[in-house]
C-alpha cells in the first residue's frame, strides 16, 4: 500500500484546491487503499513535521474541492535552498541543511510518492529535493505539478490556473468594455500578465470574444459588436510594426468610435528599444 503526500506552495490560486481533489480522485482510481496525507502550509510544514491524513470522508467526498478556491492545507513561500531564511523562521536549526531535515521527514513518515503542487519556485525546490533524495539513496518519487497563468510548460498541455485566468480576465473586460459608452474615441488597453509569453493574452481574447458570440446588440443605438469586439491582440512573440498598426487603429478609432486593445506585458519590448537606441 503506497503512502502518498501532497503540499500546495507558492501564492494563492483557485486552481490549488482543485488540484488537491484531483489527486485523491486519480488515487481512488488506481490505488483506493492509498493512504494519503497532507503536509500543512507547503514545504514549511515539511520541515516542521506538520501534516493531516486524509481520512476515507475526505477521499469519498474529494468533489468539495472543485467547488473551492485556495487550498485545504496551506501553503507558503519557503526555499529549501535558502538556509538562513528557513534558520531565522524557526523551520530548521542553525547549522542543519533544510534538504536534509525535509529528506529526514519524508523517510519518517514513510512516504512513497511526493506531490508538490505549485509554480517556478515550488518545483525548483522539488527538483532539488529529488536531487538530494537520490544522492542520499533515497527511494522516493516526487512529482512537481506546475501552476502558471502562462501554460508554458512543455510538454504539459495546460498547467494548473491558465484556464481560469483566461476565463476570469475575458470576463473582467467584458465589465470594463462599457466604458466605451462613457465618452467619444475611447482607448481601452486591457494589459494580461505575460513579460515572455503571450499565451495567456492569446486566450484571454479568446475567451472574450467567445463572450461576445452569446450576446444580442443593437446597432440601431450605438450598441453593435465591432464596439465591443477586440480591435488588437500585442503578444511578446510577434514583433509590432507600431507605424502601420498605428495607421491601422486610427482607421478603426474613424469607424467604431473606439479601440480595444489586448497587451501582454512584454509585448512590443524589442521594438521600442530599438526605437530608443536609434
Amino acid at each position: 500500500m503506497p503512502r502518498v503526500a501532497i503540499l500546495t506552495s507558492g501564492g494563492i490560486a483557485p486552481c490549488l484546491s482543485a488540484a488537491v481533489g484531483g489527486l485523491i480522485e486519480k488515487y481512488n482510481e488506481i490505488s483506493p487503499d492509498a493512504e494519503i496525507i497532507g503536509y500543512m502550509h507547503g514545504y514549511r510544514g515539511l520541515l516542521l513535521g506538520k501534516s493531516i491524513k486524509f481520512s476515507n470522508e475526505v477521499k469519498a467526498h474529494y468533489e468539495t474541492l472543485y467547488d473551492f478556491g485556495g487550498t485545504p492545507i496551506g501553503n507558503s513561500r519557503v526555499k529549501l535552498t535558502n538556509v538562513d531564511d528557513c534558520v531565522k523562521k524557526g523551520y530548521v536549526s542553525a547549522g542543519q541543511d533544510p534538504l536534509e531535515v525535509a529528506a529526514q521527514q519524508l523517510s519518517k513518515d514513510g512516504i512513497d510518492i511526493l506531490h508538490t503542487i505549485g509554480g517556478d519556485d515550488t518545483n525548483t525546490m522539488a527538483a532539488a529535493l529529488a536531487k538530494h533524495l537520490e544522492s542520499s539513496g533515497t527511494k522516493l518519487t516526487v512529482v512537481g505539478l506546475p501552476k502558471t497563468v502562462d501554460n508554458d510548460v512543455i510538454p504539459i498541455k495546460q498547467t494548473l490556473g491558465a484556464w481560469t485566468a483566461s476565463e476570469q480576465g475575458a470576463i473582467f473586460f467584458e465589465n470594463i468594455a462599457n466604458e466605451n459608452t462613457t465618452s467619444r474615441r475611447q482607448l481601452i488597453i486591457h494589459e494580461v500578465m505575460g513579460r515572455h509569453c503571450g499565451w495567456l493574452t492569446a486566450a484571454t481574447a479568446f475567451e472574450y470574444r467567445k463572450l461576445l458570440e452569446n450576446r444580442k446588440f443593437l446597432p440601431e443605438l450605438f450598441i453593435s459588436k465591432q464596439r465591443w469586439d477586440v480591435h488588437a491582440v500585442y503578444v511578446p512573440e510577434i514583433d509590432i510594426d507600431f507605424q502601420k498598426e498605428s495607421a491601422r487603429l486610427r482607421k478603426c478609432m474613424d469607424e467604431n468610435d473606439c479601440v480595444n486593445i489586448f497587451l501582454s506585458e512584454g509585448a512590443g519590448r524589442d521594438a521600442i528599444v530599438r526605437e530608443m537606441e536609434s
